[in-house]
């Protein structure tokens, strides 16, 4: 067999058996707790013309549902649950997000710099 043909059946075979997280590690990360009907922090600084992921933790005892109809993302964490969110390369602004389940205190912003 090819020396070439070998390594490439042998990187398709890594690629396909890492898990995705492994794959996306480079992202920058930030966290965000949501408890009790509001999130921390309610604010995020994130940089501009990068993709990013936030990792959600509902350490609630209820849902909660973090959504953005600025950015169209929502997801919703039942009490105990962390989640990851991927965001594409934003442009400088201040987007709003909130906790559809208490939506009168879950409240924050991603602001992109």
């Amino acid at each position: 067999m090819n020396i070439l043909k070998l390594l490439n059946r042998t990187a398709v075979a890594l690629i396909f058996t890492l898990p995705p997280a492994a794959l996306a590690d480079d992202l920058p990360t930030f966290r965000l707790t949501a408890k009790n009907g509001h999130f921390s922090p309610e604010t995020i600084a994130v940089p501009a013309g990068k993709k990013f992921r936030i990792v959600i933790k509902n350490e609630g005892s209820t849902p909660e549902e973090f959504e953005s109809i600025e950015l169209r993302k929502e997801t919703v964490l039942a009490a105990g649950v962390t989640r990851a969110v991927v965001f594409a390369p934003m442009k400088p602004g201040t987007y709003k997000f909130f906790g559809d389940f208490h939506p009168d205190t879950a409240k924050g912003q991603i602001v992109v710099k």
